[in-house]
């Protein structure tokens, strides 16, 4: 099966014929939160909603909006062992043939789980999503610029990740 039609696959086994899809997760998100809904936006639904709600309230809204809870235990995407919800996505959705998404994943992962070696850019993923929380109350706010965020990382996996930057004045 090519992988747009196992990307359908999924979605319809997942929503049926509900356009767009619906995504809930706990609110405050930092790193998985913002880079699975940046990969759902981007490589499955890019009409997506994403829904952020208290943790304890995550299922119950998943039932009532006929939405997907993700990154939380108990749901189909999340931790799995050393992987993390945004591993579980691009597995589900068959989406490891992509490049981009391949060196992205260890960086997601080191800087979710607090493993840092994994890549050494995952530091910095790190301490970016830290910040970009401490700047925004609003969620979807929030969201908004971490999808900037992914953009800009997931050009320089596919486009500038060779590139060095080494100028020294003299």
């Amino acid at each position: 099966m090519d992988d747009k039609r196992n990307l359908e696959h999924t979605l319809n086994e997942l929503f049926g014929a509900r356009r767009p899809t619906s995504w809930v997760t706990r609110e405050r998100p930092k790193i998985d939160r913002i880079a699975c809904p940046w990969l759902i936006r981007r490589f499955v639904d890019p009409h997506a909603r994403i829904l952020y709600v208290p943790t304890e309230r995550v299922f119950e809204t998943a039932e009532r909006e006929a939405a997907v809870a993700f990154d939380i235990p108990g749901a189909r995407f999340s931790h799995v062992g050393e992987l993390c919800s945004f591993d579980a996505f691009i597995a589900q959705f068959d989406l490891t043939g992509d490049p981009g998404l391949s060196a992205l994943a260890p960086i997601v992962r080191g800087a979710d789980t607090d493993r840092h070696d994994l890549a050494p850019e995952a530091a910095g993923l790190h301490a970016l999503s830290l910040g970009l929380c401490a700047n925004f109350t609003d969620d979807h706010a929030l969201l908004a610029q971490g999808l900037v965020f992914y953009d800009a990382l997931y050009a320089w996996a596919t486009r500038a990740r060779g590139e060095r930057h080494d100028w020294r004045p003299s």
